[in-house]
């Protein structure tokens, strides 16, 4: 399925896309927990580092979209990616478009959702779903943006929800902020099949 995803799917899609002068957008969620640690950290010579830390777990959820040109749009989420959260993100990448997405997800049952289904069929001159092949994450190169933004939150020791949020929210922006980053995760051996 992979190969077939990869050799004969995706190329027609990308076909599609250009002939419609559409853009093609992969997209994921992800969620981040306050204990969550990517960083490393130093002491001096015979010291064991110590990180404070409260004890206390909180998280939050993100969504992003990404294309090949670096483009990147995100929204986060105080609470579960549900089929509406999912529905108002799509709301939100459609938004100011001139060009209709072809937004490559996934198969969670979010995407599949009635009241998502619902928007996309009302909306279908404007976006369409496009469902990755099952069991094959590695394929999406939005999987790269949750590694780059948990790795750099992960090295800061956040006490509170709020600094857990400002901490997520800057590592998005700072992203947002960097299309040649966010483009070269379409260059990963297993992603580079999107990346023309």
């Amino acid at each position: 399925m992979v190969e077939n995803w990869r050799d004969k799917e995706f190329p027609k899609l990308s076909r599609r896309a250009k002939s419609e002068k559409a853009l093609i957008f992969f997209a994921d969620e992800s969620g981040i927990r306050s204990d969550h640690h990517a960083g490393r950290t130093w002491a001096p010579k015979g010291q064991t580092p110590v990180i404070e830390a409260t004890g206390a777990r909180f998280s939050m959820n993100m969504i992003s979209a990404i294309t090949n040109r670096g483009q990147f749009r995100l929204m986060t989420v105080d609470g579960t990616v549900t089929a509406t959260v999912f529905r108002d993100f799509l709301k939100r990448l459609i938004q100011g478009m001139e060009r209709k997405i072809y937004l490559v997800v996934d198969g969670h049952p979010t995407h599949k959702a009635k009241l998502v289904r619902t928007f996309v069929e009302a909306n279908k001159d404007r976006i369409e779903l496009v469902t990755l092949p099952p069991y094959s994450p590695e394929l999406n190169p939005d999987e790269l943006v949750w590694a780059h933004v948990k790795q750099r939150v992960g090295k800061k020791a956040v006490q509170t929800k709020e600094e857990l949020i400002n901490a997520v929210n800057a590592a998005l922006r700072s992203l947002q902020r960097l299309p040649d980053i966010v483009a070269s995760f379409f260059h990963t051996p297993t992603c580079s099949y999107a990346a023309l």
